[in-house]
């Protein structure tokens, strides 16, 4: 079967990584004031203004992704846990810090049905 769970992270991460890669490699509002005294900032791949429209726009879709996996991973968690107890119903309890040890049955007092005078300590 497939795991659409699996498929709707990777998605997600790599949307992510692709929203940072763009963010970065669009320029600030103050990179045109360096380029006007001689930074040569200005000189670019896109060229002088065609960058921040298709950045932005592909920041955008990017952004669209992300949020609609986002929606996908809230749904089908929301779809795969159980609707009868909360996350510590399953939860041995041996495996809680701090928890006594549960003896087993058979080693408690009175358990196998002996007389219980004879284990009153004299």
């Amino acid at each position: 079967m497939f795991n659409f769970h699996a498929v709707i992270v990777v998605i997600q991460v790599l949307s992510a990584l692709a929203i940072i890669g763009l963010v970065l490699v669009q320029h600030g509002k103050g990179a045109d004031m360096g380029a006007a005294f001689g930074s040569g900032a200005s000189g670019s791949l896109f060229g002088a203004s065609g960058s921040s429209n298709f950045l932005s726009k592909a920041t955008a879709v990017a952004a669209a992704i992300f949020f609609a996996a986002t929606l996908g991973l809230a749904f089908t968690a929301n779809r795969s846990a159980p609707s009868n107890g909360g996350v510590m119903q399953n939860v041995p309890v041996s495996s809680v810090p701090g928890a006594a040890p549960a003896a087993p049955a058979s080693v408690a007092p009175g358990a196998n049905g002996a007389d219980k005078s004879s284990q009153i300590p004299k």
